[in-house]
């Protein structure tokens, strides 16, 4: 393209208001992200903007080549993740934040959060890299958060896969009675894996069963009756059913309905995430740094939120905003009755 150049008497250049409007909206970066981000290789950008057999012909330096597509999207993911990871956060209204990982290579980590509001719509909250899924990766990520205006003193179910760093990180920051969800899906795949096949169908209709009973106490009792059934021929299953069972249960603990349970029972939705993410970064086939992956990453976190839909049960979250509140009233107590005691 032709750039159109207006000079003064005095042979300086005038700013043409056209040209400045057109360059500010930077459609051509755009187009390339968005093409990159459907999957375009970087090869295959300028075939992908114009017809092969059309009447507008290849030019030199047309800004369509593999190296400048890749510096358009270089910048422009760049700059829209710095504004993403520095957004404001005290003014969503968050009820529920999972977090999950996703590795990148041999020897990279990249945590992610995902909040829920009070009308069932998700947002993505912030993303870290590390060299594994530490308590310190995670910390890093909750400080983030905190100093974007995430208030660590309202009560907030978390769900999470059952890294025990996160368990750490959350009752440290959040207090040591936050309600803590651990997947169920990912606790009944890591049971199974480890039986052996005539006993699947038995263990998931008794996980089935405990999940979906309301008394948790009934619950707990029909784990533990599993997990003695196995003890004989597979110990170290048994020893894992056992393992953060109080997290297992912490939907039916609050007393939740039955769909909003199973929409809470899991990391559903932050795993749909990182598979949206997964398929974005699926034409990359070395990864040069950490900074690399986290602009790609954050690019497909942005890219799911167009496909996101609200909570299934998003018209039963009153019901989890009153138990969030039962249960900090209840914990608050107890913890002034614990000071109290030992003061005395």
């Amino acid at each position: 393209m032709h750039r159109p150049r207006v000079r003064s008497y005095d042979g300086r250049e005038i700013p043409l208001p056209t040209w400045t409007s057109a360059e500010a909206e930077n459609w051509l970066g755009r187009w390339a992200m968005n093409l990159m981000l459907i999957n375009v290789s970087t090869r295959k950008l300028g075939r992908a903007v114009r017809l092969p057999e059309g009447d507008l012909p290849t030019v030199p330096g047309d800004g369509t080549s593999k190296s400048a597509a890749s510096r358009r999207f270089v910048a422009l993911s760049a700059e829209r993740m710095a504004e993403w990871m520095a957004s404001d956060l005290s003014q969503l209204d968050l009820l529920v934040i999972q977090i999950d990982g996703l590795h990148i290579g041999n020897d990279l980590v990249l945590v992610g959060a995902l909040g829920i509001d009070g009308e069932g719509n998700k947002h993505p909250l912030g993303l870290v890299e590390g060299a594994t899924e530490n308590a310190a990766v995670v910390q890093a990520l909750i400080d983030n958060l905190i100093e974007r205006g995430l208030d660590p003193k309202v009560c907030r179910l978390f769900i999470i896969d059952g890294a025990k760093a996160l368990t750490k990180v959350i009752r440290f920051t959040f207090g040591r009675y936050t309600p803590i969800q651990r997947c169920q899906i990912h606790k009944a795949r890591n049971i199974l894996e480890r039986l052996p096949k005539p006993l699947h169908a038995s263990v998931r209709k008794a996980l089935r069963q405990a999940w979906e009973l309301e008394d948790a106490d009934k619950a707990e009792r029909l784990l533990r009756n599993l997990a003695r059934r196995l003890d004989g021929d597979a110990p170290g299953v048994a020893a894992s059913i056992l393992e953060g069972l109080d997290e297992m249960l912490t939907v039916n603990r609050l007393g939740l309905p039955a769909k909003l349970k199973r929409s809470l029972a899991c990391t559903n939705s932050i795993e749909n995430v990182m598979g949206t993410v997964r398929r974005v970064c699926r034409n990359v086939k070395r990864w040069r740094n950490a900074a690399m992956a986290l602009r790609w990453t954050a690019a497909g976190m942005m890219e799911a939120v167009k496909g996101f839909r609200r909570l299934k049960a998003h018209k039963q979250l009153p019901i989890l905003r009153a138990a969030l509140a039962a249960h900090q009233a209840k914990h608050t107590t107890r913890n002034k009755v614990e000071e109290d005691l030992q003061a005395a």
